[in-house]
């Protein structure tokens, strides 16, 4: 069991890690499609700018007088359009990255191929990171100065504006990956919890059982001391405490054996027999006390060999267990049979009885530990609800299988399939 636990908690943060890594190569692909994107929009931006600026308009003539620090034209200081040039310059910047698609902030600056600047945005980008983009201009600007001119647009920290961008996919993803982690711990939580709880309850069930064999056997004890010397008369009530003593001791065995097979405790050393002989002397000794119960059983065993790998005690007990449940659940005229047969790769014995049957909603539910089925014609059957979920888990070890057919008012029938032993 910790095997399994330790199995699923190392596939679990393997597939949390796979998981974020895959999102992680989406993401560098996203930031990619991005940045591929954003230069596409950059080139538009700049073919618009390189058009616009290489013709006579209010905006180059204002640029133009400010580089050339010509105050004659406008009736403003040189300082005054200068300032306007850098207003309206920026403007028409900011208005063209909108248009192509562009929001983010961004410096810009008009320099010459001599390393000569002219002037630069209000906005200075002092970043390491930062990335540029130069427009080689043409047209009025250069042929007026008689330079060649470079007008530069710098961005910083693209990479939070492409995260930006991709927001709708890396958001959700995020969200969900930490649903998934959240919804994981949760189960795992909550499965560990129902493990201790179950592991107490046994642990008390287990100590409570053991407890109870001291008086049980001094019970047995007492009855065999009183047997000496009894009259007749008082003999029957002494069977009665004997019988209930021993149905006491067997369901504490029952009940350890469960545990200890539960909890893989209990060595299941399997080794080669042929069950056909041992499967017809515990069907003798069932029809023997049958006859005395008043119980029409029969049984037919089909075959010479019977060779599989078992552990002789469990199963024999698990078929015990059918067989008594098949006597205690069928309350008028009980007729039960055994039939076994080798049937391809298996030995398949079939237990059927005409009971008061199993309802269909309640078949998958039979197996499991402490369970009874809610019916009111067996109230006055007793039991645990500990029988049929010990005889699944002895076929399962066996490397079995038990399945049930059954009809309410009709009987059931149990088919167990055990492996045979081909060598």
């Amino acid at each position: 069991m910790m095997n399994k636990r330790k199995l699923f908690i190392v596939i679990f943060i393997i597939s949390v890690v796979g998981l974020a890594y895959i999102q992680y190569q989406y993401l560098r692909i996203g930031l990619n499609l991005a940045k591929v994107q954003f230069n596409e929009k950059i080139s538009k931006t700049a073919d618009d700018i390189k058009l616009t600026l290489s013709e006579r308009n209010q905006l180059t003539v204002l640029l133009e007088k400010a580089i050339t620090d010509d105050e004659t034209y406008f009736k403003l200081s040189i300082d005054s359009v200068q300032d306007a040039s850098k207003f309206f310059l920026n403007d028409y910047l900011s208005e063209q990255l909108v248009a192509n698609g562009i929001k983010t902030d961004f410096a810009y600056q008009i320099f010459s191929k001599d390393s000569a600047y002219y002037f630069k945005s209000k906005k200075i980008i002092s970043n390491d990171d930062i990335i540029s983009y130069p427009i080689q201009l043409e047209g009025y600007l250069p042929e007026k100065l008689e330079k060649r001119l470079v007008l530069e647009l710098q961005f910083e920290d693209l990479n939070n504006y492409f995260l930006f961008q991709l927001n709708g996919l890396t958001i959700p993803s995020i969200l969900f990956m930490l649903a998934i982690i959240t919804v994981i711990f949760w189960v795992l939580k909550s499965f560990y919890w129902q493990q201790n709880v179950i592991t107490t309850t046994n642990e008390f069930i287990n100590n409570l059982t053991h407890e109870l064999k001291t008086p049980v056997f001094s019970i047995g004890l007492a009855t065999k001391i009183l047997e000496k010397g009894l009259d007749q008369g008082k003999k029957h009530i002494l069977d009665i405490i004997n019988q209930q003593n021993d149905r006491l001791k067997n369901h504490i065995d029952k009940v350890l054996e469960l545990a200890s097979l539960e909890q893989n405790r209990s060595v299941f050393d399997l080794k080669i027999i042929d069950f056909k002989p041992q499967l017809e002397k515990l069907c003798e000794e069932f029809k023997l006390f049958s006859k005395i119960e008043e119980v029409n059983f029969d049984y037919v065993l089909i075959g010479e060999n019977y060779s599989i790998r078992a552990e002789i005690f469990h199963l024999e007990n698990a078929i015990n267990n059918l067989l008594d449940n098949a006597k205690k659940y069928t309350l008028k005229n009980p007729k039960i049979k055994l039939a076994a047969k080798i049937q391809g790769r298996y030995l398949v014995i079939i237990i059927s009885d005409n009971g008061i049957g199993i309802d269909k909603k309640d078949v998958n539910r039979i197996f499991k530990k402490y369970y009874r089925v809610g019916n009111s014609t067996i109230h006055d059957v007793k039991g645990y609800g500990i029988g049929l979920n010990y005889v699944k888990t002895v076929i399962k070890k066996h490397k079995g299988s038990i399945d049930v057919e059954s009809e309410v008012g009709v009987g059931t029938k149990m088919i167990i399939k055990i492996p045979i032993d081909k060598k």
